[in-house]
């Protein structure tokens, strides 16, 4: 085994077992990796939660139980951005604030809709702290609703397959960069290679001061409508069939961080889900275009010349 992924096996575990996430979560996965990876950064750095309204309020559990061994605070949906800049104010005014790390953990409907202002007010002003994106692509804790994040084609209880979700999602990521924040990210985990990437990525937004912008993929059994077991695989597809790319646009400058040496059509990835089992062969075609321009769009990002941003 490789040094690296010996030292991840046996780095401490901040989200701890017997927590309530259902079987075959990948944001549990996902949300250990970001925590150990702040940790393995600045080990002598705290690190403190910011959780909206989703399933992960449920997850952490009612005070006094926690399923962190790190400080949490809960908050309604819209407010997380908010508190989390009034939060890294406090520990300024107490000397504390280059020694703790303030993260929020947000679902796409708290970032992506209804706490969109607060995200984009943050970023705006460039607050000191790293926002990540979980995103499930619907509102998953109440019941699997359509969210911005919904993909176009898929069937949520709010868009039936009879009148599937239309258009494309929210592309957030390019929204936040539009912000000309230092550093923004999208990660996913489904192989080793994604893995380094998904940590490289978690160390360098450590590094940074000011707003960082982290989107992470969270395959979801029960929304998405796929067996438990095959979460992993499904994370991988999404990223080999570039239906969920991975980039950074680190101080103004974009790129390409993983490209997949055997890329596979979208249709793999979607033929995995019961949520777009209604599709037709048009509708798949129409889906694998737009991913396509997606990526031909990104790739002529990362051939622009840099154009940096503002620094605290």
């Amino acid at each position: 085994m490789a040094a690296w992924l010996e030292e991840l096996v046996g780095e401490e575990r901040l989200l701890l077992p017997g927590h309530s996430a259902c079987a075959g979560c990948v944001p549990a996965i996902n949300i250990r990796h970001v925590l150990g990876g702040l940790a393995a950064a600045a080990p002598a750095a705290k690190t403190v939660l910011v959780i909206p309204a989703s399933c992960w309020t449920i997850i952490a559990g009612i005070w006094p139980v926690n399923a962190f061994k790190v400080a949490v605070h809960l908050t309604p949906f819209a407010s997380a951005a908010a508190e989390a800049s009034a939060i890294k104010a406090a520990l300024r005014l107490r000397g504390l604030g280059d020694t703790t790390n303030v993260v929020v953990w947000g679902g796409d409907g708290s970032t992506c809709d209804i706490g969109f202002s607060g995200v984009s007010a943050a970023a705006e002003r460039n607050e000191d702290i790293i926002y990540v994106l979980n995103d499930n692509e619907a509102y998953m804790n109440t019941g699997v609703q359509k969210s911005g994040a919904t993909p176009e084609g898929a069937w949520t209880t709010t868009t039936p397959a009879g009148s599937p979700r239309a258009g494309q999602k929210k592309d957030i990521a390019r929204i936040m960069a539009a912000h000309r924040i230092p550093y923004v990210a999208t990660l996913a985990l489904g192989s080793v290679p994604m893995l380094r990437d998904f940590r490289a990525k978690v160390t360098r937004a450590a590094e940074l001061r000011g707003f960082r912008f982290l989107h992470i993929l969270g395959a979801c059994p029960p929304g998405w409508r796929y067996p438990t077991a095959q979460s992993t695989e499904i994370s991988r597809l999404a990223v080999e069939s570039r239906y969920f790319p991975l980039f950074a646009c680190d101080d103004g400058k974009w790129r390409i961080t993983f490209r997949p040496k055997h890329e596979v059509p979208v249709r793999e990835f979607l033929e995995t889900q019961g949520r777009f089992s209604h599709l037709s062969a048009e509708e798949i075609d129409s889906i694998q275009a737009h991913v396509d321009a997606r990526w031909n769009l990104l790739a002529g990002l990362e051939s622009q010349a840099e154009m940096p941003v503002p620094t605290l």
